[in-house]
């Protein structure tokens, strides 16, 4: 696959995912990129998988732009990305001038791969936690793999509405409003007694803003409001995030039995990024836990990730005892939509 087609292909990902203004932005990119500037060359002979399944280059490119408009630090930039509403001449030659005269920070931003926390996708998370809270009567302990800087591991601080019924926390300034079809959830409140998580490069909250943000695009103002607020909890509660890699902390966190609770080790769009020899290794370790679970320190695994099952992505969840496995529905992967079969229909 050419460079230059991946930034097609994310032009046509970020347009369908609502930011219309970064589809326009890659498209120019893709057409318009040279070798005459140090960061077009650097991107258009890039070293690896330049494609979003492998390095994300165009990702890395928009996100270094946007980081450059949200520090103000090039004003031409700024006064040709949103609310402004220039035209496509003018975002370009904003583009090209930043690209020269920006070097420096866009060659260090493209070192990076992109790293999201999307706070939405609590909205598929919280009915899955709160059915096996009210399934056990028991409060929960939660451990999230590739938690990046965590903003979901504090999904019990947040506002969940489906169908006009709220659920969590009353008030909370991260309000979440997903289309949902299917069953209501229980509507008990969280009971989080013990949460963490890890990732390989986790992003602190304090220092990491810049990188959370600038990966939400700049026409995507209630996403970068509701990132912020998850970003200001997440200062708050203050709950670590270990770098490491999975394999090694799950089996750390798994030695430890949690009488009197639910242990939830759960990930979200991160399974595919695990090498396979990690995904077997957590996979035979949550199963060895499991086996060993009993009703008064029960434990379950729940993944939302990317299938060839249909549209967005799959809601599992394998629960010890009795060891078996559901299929809780799907979810978009940005969290606009939930379609949740709750715990009645087991997976196939």
């Amino acid at each position: 696959m050419s460079v230059r087609k991946t930034f097609f292909d994310q032009a046509k990902a970020c347009s369908a995912l609502g930011s219309p203004f970064t589809g326009k932005l890659l498209e120019l990119l893709g057409q318009n990129l040279s070798r005459k500037t140090v960061i077009g060359a650097r991107v258009l002979d890039w070293q690896g998988d330049a494609s979003n399944h492998g390095d994300a280059v165009a990702l890395r490119l928009a996100g270094a732009l946007h980081a450059l408009v949200l520090q103000g630090k090039y004003p031409p930039l700024t006064e040709a990305y949103p609310p402004n509403d220039a035209s496509e001449e003018q975002l370009w030659h904003a583009v090209q001038c930043a690209l020269r005269e920006n070097t420096g920070q866009i060659q260090q931003w493209m070192n990076s791969p992109p790293q999201t926390n999307e706070v939405r996708r609590s909205a598929a998370l919280m009915p899955v936690f709160l059915s096996l809270q009210e399934q056990f009567g028991l409060p929960l302990v939660t451990s999230e793999l590739g938690a990046s800087a965590g903003l979901n591991l504090n999904w019990d601080m947040f506002r969940l509405s489906l169908n006009n019924v709220d659920f969590g926390k009353p008030n909370s300034t991260v309000h979440l409003s997903p289309s949902w079809t299917g069953p209501l959830p229980p509507n008990c409140p969280p009971a989080v007694i013990g949460k963490a998580g890890c990732d390989l490069n986790p992003l602190d909250p304090d220092h990491d803003s810049l990188r959370l943000r600038a990966y939400i695009w700049p026409d995507q103002s209630a996403r970068m409001a509701r990132t912020k607020a998850a970003i200001e909890i997440a200062r708050k509660q203050q709950v670590p995030v270990a770098c490491s890699d999975a394999e090694s902390w799950l089996k750390q966190r798994l030695a430890t039995r949690h009488t009197g609770a639910v242990h939830v080790i759960y990930h979200t769009i991160a399974w595919q990024y695990f090498p396979k020899d990690t995904q077997l290794a957590c996979t035979t370790a949550l199963h060895a836990a499991g086996e060993a679970a009993t009703p008064n320190a029960p434990i379950a695994w729940v993944s939302l990730e990317a299938d060839d099952k249909g549209h967005g992505a799959g809601l599992r969840a394998m629960v010890w005892p009795p060891g078996r496995e559901y299929d809780l529905g799907r979810a978009d992967f940005h969290g606009r939509w939930v379609n949740w079969n709750g715990f009645t229909s087991r997976h196939r």
